[in-house]
């Protein structure tokens, strides 16, 4: 094949040929193209596909059939992928009450899509929402699974997750500790399970700062999955990304650049240049070269960033203006104060209209403006929109957060 079986052409004619074979009825084939559409990332073609196999199944097998239901949980979960979350959630709400009509509260795909709903809220940093899910699923596949079984475990495992979420990380670790050692005991040491809870625990000590047993737990992570899954795994490489984090946050930027670059080329030969994980470790490398105060390459490699992903992912996604709030992080340590300004006042608004005014992201960037507005003398207008941001931190993350902490010490600060 001369362009390559990720080319975008030959992904359109995968998409293509996938819905012919649906049409004739074959539908295993088709869905098996499918999932290699999903694979590589092609959400515009993914989502088409998903919707035809939706309609066609709602039509021939009923709105309520299993089989139905599966292609409605797809389909949200490529809506998921694009950051549209509103959707996203609207279809899996709709899965799980259809699920728990047509098969029961505790049937394991019922389970599911209450767990996969779940996800969705905490994306949107509707974390209270997303635990009380989260809890009654663990509870169910406890009683209905055992307390051992894998499922059970990955949806303690995303309690976990919700616990880190609200900076609440003593119980993110207890809870993370036992699935580890659940996990060693039920799959191995070195099941890729294993690893990952074991990658999730180190990203929880380095939120407390406990950066030398993160970076232990990294390295034996990144170790066994070179040995395990290979050194060009995705797995492999997102502990890889980690591990620089960690390096990063102890100001080894040298480490953390070389293991970043490392993780950016392996990802470019094994998913593409524009693939969403490549963006991100290329934004890696910028944060750490603006660390460094190596401000002109990184504004550089943000730029690029950004540009790949307005094209590969939209503009109002949420990688897109994470990449738009450091971009504008590195214009204010330049003191390009006005430049920075009108990207974090973009990033505000669409954050807001995206995700909501309390969203964790959308505070970040209030907190990010008012410091600018700050440090160009617009004192009433700094501390006006810090304090919407402290109230609404407050009752979002709560007031002992680490966020809320930073922005009350900041307001003193510019109050005295």
């Amino acid at each position: 094949m001369k362009l390559g079986a990720d080319h975008p052409s030959t992904l359109t004619s995968m998409a293509n040929l996938a819905s012919t074979l649906w049409n004739q009825g074959r539908w295993e084939e088709a869905e098996k193209l499918d999932v290699q559409v999903m694979e590589t990332r092609r959400w515009e073609e993914a989502e088409k596909l998903d919707v035809q196999v939706m309609e066609t199944r709602k039509m021939k097998l009923g709105a309520d059939h299993p089989d139905t239901l599966t292609s409605m949980a797809n389909l949200a979960s490529t809506l998921w992928n694009q950051g549209r979350w509103e959707e996203a959630e609207k279809l899996e709400l709709q899965v799980m009450e259809m699920s728990k009509t047509k098969l029961g509260a505790d049937h394991p795909s019922t389970l599911t899509s209450m767990a996969n709903l779940a996800s969705t809220l905490s994306n949107q940093g509707r974390w209270e929402e997303a635990e009380k899910l989260e809890v009654q699923v663990i509870e169910t596949r406890k009683t209905k699974l055992g307390a051992d079984h894998p499922s059970t475990l990955t949806s303690m495992a995303s309690l976990a997750s919700t616990y880190k979420n609200q900076g609440r990380w003593e119980e993110a670790e207890k809870l993370e500790v036992q699935v580890i050692e659940t996990r060693k005991t039920k799959l191995g040491a070195d099941h890729p399970s294993t690893l990952t809870s074991m990658a999730n625990l180190a990203s929880i000590l380095s939120n407390q700062g406990r950066w030398e047993e993160a970076e232990k737990l990294f390295v034996q992570v990144i170790e066994t999955s070179k040995m395990k899954l290979g050194a060009d795994h995705p797995d492999t490489l997102t502990s890889m990304a980690n591990l620089a984090s960690i390096l990063s946050n102890q100001d080894r930027w040298e480490e953390a650049e070389k293991l970043e670059v490392q993780v950016i080329e392996t990802r470019k030969t094994k998913l593409g240049a524009d693939h969403p994980d490549t963006l991100t470790s290329m934004a890696n490398l910028a944060s750490t070269l603006s660390n460094q105060g190596r401000w002109e390459e990184a504004e550089k490699l943000f730029v690029q960033v950004i540009e790949m992903s307005k094209t590969k992912l939209g503009a109002d996604h949420p990688d897109t203006l994470i990449s738009m709030a450091n971009l504008a992080s590195t214009l204010w340590n330049q003191g390009r104060w006005e430049e920075a300004e009108k990207l974090e006042v973009q990033v505000m608004e669409t954050s807001k209209m995206k995700l909501g005014a309390d969203h964790p992201n959308t505070l970040m960037s209030m907190n990010n403006l008012a410091h600018t507005w700050n440090s160009m003398d617009k004192k009433t207008e700094a501390m006006d929109l810090m304090q919407t941001c402290i109230r609404l931190t407050e009752i979002k993350l709560g007031v002992d957060h680490p966020h809320t902490r930073s922005s009350v010490l900041a307001l003193d600060s510019w109050q005295k």
